[in-house]
Order: structure tokens, then sequence, then C-alpha cells
């Protein structure tokens, strides 16, 4: 039915499309548990935990839309694009937001807040070079998820070492092996894209920095926001909390820095006084995102957004995914597709690809990388230690799949997110998103080559055979 409904809708299908599809999915789901005895209780206790797994996703992207909006108008995202396009060189442009998405991504362990962040603004320069917004994303998305998967404040990364009872350091310095070499191809085809692209005249480049200088008042003292949201991620602070503050923290710098463009927004001061004007324009900017009406069209376009609002699609999707994802769960249907997948599996080769294929195929049923992370990473690990495999394989291999292509789903809560704070459609981006794609092949090909895969300590393989005596 999903598959049918991109066919029928492309792009737009995350638009509804795909959420009537979800949900018949979920209603045949249930039935087929009826016919097993799981009851519509049973069921829909299934679809309420699904969706509960969400709720911090859901509240995290609520928060980025609110952290969009107050961030443009009080000039910082204007700020990012006005000093980006003087320092960033069309030519090496796709290769230099990957590489300095992955070295923040490292730091504070988050692909979702770099992509937020800093992606919005690689996303406004872009479009000021007139580049491809679907090749720019895949390069934000390969540099975020390659420092959120070697990071160890990442909780994929926790969570994969924790699913398969290894060492966190072990199982980051084990995945070097796929990540680096993945990466690296990466930055070269992105080099390479980026050498043959056409890129804005100067004289249109002035034009754009002279309508943020006319609508802003531009200064390096409004990025002071994007570098308290970077600190306050980096020292632990909760991800949800520390963007609604960085989000506020752009509100106060609105009305300090950009009053004018505040009481725009608010409609004018009218009978209002001025500060009331100031909380109103403030307030509009948190629910429903900037609206920029500058003349230039470019421009206009690039800064109008953001808003609670402008996330509510997609968390519409979210819940339906997560909803057909629960009652699987629930009715044992994940399992035993879990459990058939192992019947073929004849050598280490088999066994990664079959690895890699359960957790992408878990990442679109159940539509949240989480859980395509802890469920296989459960049920597979004593199949490894029984063909003498180390565990640090299989949390390689999770990471590897699970945490890489839960970006390219639409539906799944991180393709959900990456296309709504982005602004490009997922199955747009996901070509171009290079590391996610190669980072999966090369697991496979390491698994048939026998390269890399480290073997199971001695001392565990006797305790396990006498297990098994």
């Amino acid at each position: 039915m999903l598959g049918f409904s991109v066919y029928l809708f492309g792009s737009d299908s995350s638009y509804g499309a795909n959420q009537i599809a979800l949900i018949l999915a979920s209603c045949v789901a249930a039935l087929v548990g009826r016919r097993i005895g799981v009851s519509w209780k049973i069921a829909q206790e299934g679809i309420i935990e699904g969706i509960a797994v969400g709720l911090g996703p859901v509240m995290i992207l609520l928060s980025v839309g609110m952290l969009i909006g107050t961030w443009i108008l009080c000039g910082t995202v204007p700020a990012m694009i006005y000093y980006g396009v003087q320092v960033l060189n069309p030519g090496i442009f796709y290769a230099a937001s990957a590489a300095i998405c992955a070295i923040i991504a490292i730091s504070i362990g988050s692909s979702w807040t770099v992509a937020g962040t800093l992606g919005i603004g690689l996303m406004g320069i872009a479009g000021s070079f007139e580049l491809s917004p679907a090749i720019t994303a895949g390069a934000i998305i390969s540099g975020a998820y390659f420092g959120d998967k070697l990071s160890p404040m990442s909780d994929t990364t926790n969570l994969a070492a924790a699913a398969t009872n290894v060492d966190l350091f072990d199982h980051i310095r084990h995945m070097l092996w796929t990540t680096v070499p993945s990466f690296t191809i990466a930055l070269l085809i992105f080099a390479l894209i980026g050498s043959n692209a056409d890129a804005t005249a100067p004289k249109e480049i002035e034009a754009l920095k002279n309508s943020l200088v006319t609508e802003f008042n531009i200064g390096l003292h409004l990025l002071l926001p994007l570098l308290l949201m970077l600190g306050l991620v980096y020292k632990r602070f909760p991800a949800y909390p520390a963007i609604v503050v960085s989000a506020l923290a752009g509100a106060v710098f609105a009305v300090v820095f950009q009053p004018d463009s505040v009481i725009k927004l608010a409609g004018g001061q009218g009978e209002l006084s001025n500060g009331l004007a100031l909380f109103k324009g403030v307030w509009i900017s948190l629910f429903d995102g900037y609206s920029s009406n500058s003349g230039n069209e470019f421009l206009d376009e690039l800064l109008s957004k953001g808003g609670m609002s402008s996330m509510l699609n997609t968390v519409w999707l979210i819940i339906c995914a997560l909803g057909l994802g629960g009652v699987l769960e629930r009715t044992g249907i994940l399992n035993f597709l879990l459990q058939l997948s192992l019947r073929r599996v004849k050598s280490t080769g088999s066994l990664i690809a079959t690895t890699v294929l359960t957790c992408m195929g878990t990442n679109v049923l159940s539509a949240d990388q989480y859980i395509a992370v802890a469920l296989p990473g459960r049920m597979y690990k004593d199949e490894y230690e029984r063909r003498g495999l180390s565990r640090l394989n299989l949390s390689r291999t999770l990471e590897d799949s699970a945490t890489l292509t839960s970006a390219l789903i639409p539906w799944n809560t991180c393709g959900a997110y990456m296309s709504a704070t982005l602004g490009v459609a997922t199955f747009s981006y996901a070509p171009f998103a290079f590391f996610n794609l190669l980072c999966p092949l090369i697991a496979v090909v390491y698994g048939f080559a026998n390269f890399a895969q480290k073997p199971l300590e001695t001392e565990r393989q006797e305790e396990l055979a006498q297990q098994l005596a």
C-alpha cells in the first residue's frame, strides 16, 4: 500500500496518502492478530505503546518548528546565509557541508540537532548559490549521521552497544572499519559533483546580501543563539528543553535586534502598544513561523518557513507509522518475520546481509530507528556467538543499517524529520545521502569477504560450548 501510494502521488505522498496506507495496514495487522488469538484490546495497546515511543521525537520536532521561526525572525538564519556565502566556495560547498556537519555531530552526538540548526543555514546558502537542494540535504545528512554514529554521546550509538551487551568505546572503534571508508568515498563524490556545479553569478549573490541587509540588522552577534544551542547539547542538556530554550533566546534577540521585523510580522502596531505588538510578532513566529515580504522572490521563498504548524503534517505521519509498528510488534508479526529471515543464513556474509536487510525492513515496518536497532540486536546476538563471531560485529552492523537507513524512509521518524526540517522530500535527497547508502553496502561486502569480522573471544567460546552441551 505504501508503494502504491508513492506510485500514485510521488513526493506528495507524505501529505496524506501514506498516512491512509499506514492506517489501513494497521487494521490489516490487527485482523491477522485476531486470527491467531490476539484481541483488539491487545492490538490497541500495541498501537498506543508504539505511538508513545515517538512522543519524544514529536515534541522535539514541534520545538524545532519554533526554533526555525524565531531564528529567522531574529536574524540568526539570515546571518548564517549572509556570512556563509562569503566564506564557502560553491565548488567545495557540498563536501564542506558534509565535513562541517560531521565535526559538529561528533561533538554533540545528535544528527537531528545538526540538521535543525546548521542544516537550515546550509540549505539557505545552497539556495543563494542556486545549488541543488537535494544534493545539499544529502550532504548535510551524510555528515550529520557520520558524526552521530561515532559520537559517544549519541543515543543510537549507546543503544546499539546496550542492545548487544558490548563496551561503548569498543563498539565505536569497531565501527571505524566501515564508517571511515564510506564517508571518505562520500566526500570524494560530493567534491566531484561540486567541481562541476554551476553557481549563481556574483551580482546575484550581492543582490541577495543587499536584500538581507535591508530586511535585517545583520551582525556576528546574531550567531549567539546557535552557539547557545550547540553548547547546551554538548553539555548533555536534554534535546527538547535545549531547543525550546534556544528558540526563546531567538525570540529575545528578535525583540532586541529586529523590532521592526517583529512588529511587521504582527501586522503592524495598530491599536496595540509597542510592547504588545512585539509580543504578538514573536508569538506568531513560534506557532506559524516567519513570512518574508522583501520583494526579492528568492529570499521570500527561502525565509518564509518555520513555526509549530509547519511540522503538523510530519507529526501526523509519525503517529500513523508508529501505530503500525506497535501493532506489528504486539501481534508477533514482526518477530515472526525476523525469525523467518534467519532460516537461510549459511555464512558470515549471509548473516551480515540478513542483519542489514532485517534492520532496513524493521525501519520500514516500525517507522522508528530505535526499534530497528534494539529488536534485531536482542534477537541476533546469540546467533552471532553461535557462529563464533563477536557481538561487536552485530553492534556495528546495527548502526551501519538501522541507524543510517532510517533517514531514507519517508514515514520513518528520522526521514520525516529530515524532510520537514530541510524542506526536501525524502525520496529527493535519498539518492544523494551517499554515506547512508554506502555504509550498509560496505558492511555486506566485508561480511562476504570475511574482512574485519572480529572473532568471539576464546573464553566466551568455551563458555558457550558448555552451555550448548
